[in-house]
């Protein structure tokens, strides 16, 4: 994005909390949205659920097809890192 493009951005962002700084509902709501925003900037591994749901359905059917790694039972997580190729 080029300086002039932020500028013009910027501008417009401000004009538009003028517009609706009067109002204590709106700006209630532009608050919520922005502590949003300033959170998902702040943890990019937030996920929404529906991404969530997807990842465990790929993991769901890749153990169905004997893909992926499987813990054995009474295996530490060190030992299991160490035989599938991690190092400790």
């Amino acid at each position: 994005m080029t300086a002039v493009q932020l500028n013009a951005m910027n501008t417009e962002l401000w004009q538009s909390i003028g517009a609706i700084a009067d109002s204590e509902p709106l700006m209630r709501r532009l608050t919520r949205y922005a502590k949003k925003l300033v959170k998902e900037k702040e943890d990019p591994t937030l996920m929404t659920k529906e991404e969530f749901f997807a990842k465990l359905d790929r993991a769901e059917d890749q153990a169905a097809r004997g893909e992926g790694m499987r813990k054995l039972p009474g295996e530490d997580l060190e030992t299991f890192l160490k035989r599938n190729g991690y190092a400790v």
